[in-house]
């Protein structure tokens, strides 16, 4: 009688086995750190060029002098837009206020101190 036997055991010899550490010399990661430092280079250096042309001073700008309107009870962008410049349509008053004060969604507090663009000023 003959008998057959079966394993599940795999031999692999070890020529065939990959290897899969990385050995880097002392040359090998200095020349690693150089190509990874170069984009960091070259980063700061783009900023440190271009980054000096933007420098405002003020020193040309004419003064400004702005008009203020207090928010009192009851007061409304509508109702300041119809009182500070009667005769122009309220919507392009309560735009031209809402963007120089920088208003979102028309929300007014009591005491709040709104500039009124200097077209609709007397």
């Amino acid at each position: 009688m003959s008998s057959i036997s079966f394993s599940t055991a795999a031999v692999i010899p070890t020529s065939a086995r990959p290897t899969t550490r990385l050995r880097l010399t002392a040359r090998g990661r200095a020349v690693m750190l150089g190509l990874a430092s170069v984009p960091l280079a070259i980063g700061i250096a783009f900023a440190a060029l271009s980054g000096g042309s933007a420098v405002a001073s003020g020193a040309d700008a004419p003064a400004v002098s702005v008009e203020t309107v207090t928010v009192m009870p009851g007061d409304t962008l509508w109702s300041i837009a119809s009182t500070v410049a009667p005769e122009v349509d309220p919507r392009d008053v309560i735009g031209e206020i809402s963007r120089m004060n920088l208003l979102h969604g028309g929300e007014l507090q009591i005491g709040q101190e709104l500039a009124i663009p200097a077209q609709y000023t007397n």
